[in-house]
């Protein structure tokens, strides 16, 4: 136990530090003389803290590492400070292209602008210089076409784990 209460401080810098959600693995490797699941236990109790002090933050699992996130409740004074710029926020094409990737990936862009009914080279290329879609591969039909999946970025973006924690089709449908 004592060496959870030493490498809790560790831990919770290095999330904080981190640019990107940080690995168990990389977490692990930086701090050395720890096993993972004293690593897991330390962030289990960390988030326990914040929880029990009433911490406007806290540790989510995301794209396959750790990250220190505001709870959502603060969203609005969050969103006042950054003041939204155009930048950072998606055109409803640009999103509605986003969901048909990540949902049906990987994609072919005819099968993308089938559905679309529209041409879509632009926004797959705003997408793509956002890091929220890359070309994972090639089809194996007529002229090898290009197939287009969802990045790190978008997991990140989107504050999911991982496409398994995308909502469900029929959780989106219209009642």
């Amino acid at each position: 136990m004592e060496k959870i209460d030493e490498i809790k401080p560790i831990i919770e810098s290095l999330i904080f530090a981190a640019e990107e959600p940080i690995t168990l693995r990389k977490l692990v490797d930086v701090i050395g003389d720890i096993d993972s699941a004293q690593v897991l236990e330390a962030i289990t109790q960390l988030r326990n803290d914040y929880e029990t002090q009433g911490r406007s933050f806290q540790i989510e699992e995301i794209a396959g590492g750790y990250q220190l996130f505001t709870k959502p409740e603060y969203y609005e004074w969050i969103a006042k400070l950054r003041k939204k710029s155009g930048e950072t926020k998606l055109s409803q094409a640009a999103l509605e292209t986003l969901a048909i990737i990540a949902y049906k990936q990987p994609i072919l862009r005819a099968d993308l602008e089938s559905i679309r009914g529209v041409q879509s080279g632009q926004i797959i290329r705003l997408l793509m210089e956002k890091d929220l879609v890359k070309v994972i591969g090639r089809d194996e039909s007529l002229g090898h076409p290009l197939l287009y999946g969802t990045t790190k970025r978008f997991l990140e973006y989107f504050g999911l784990k991982d496409l398994k924690d995308l909502p469900k089709i029929e959780e989106l449908e219209a009642p």
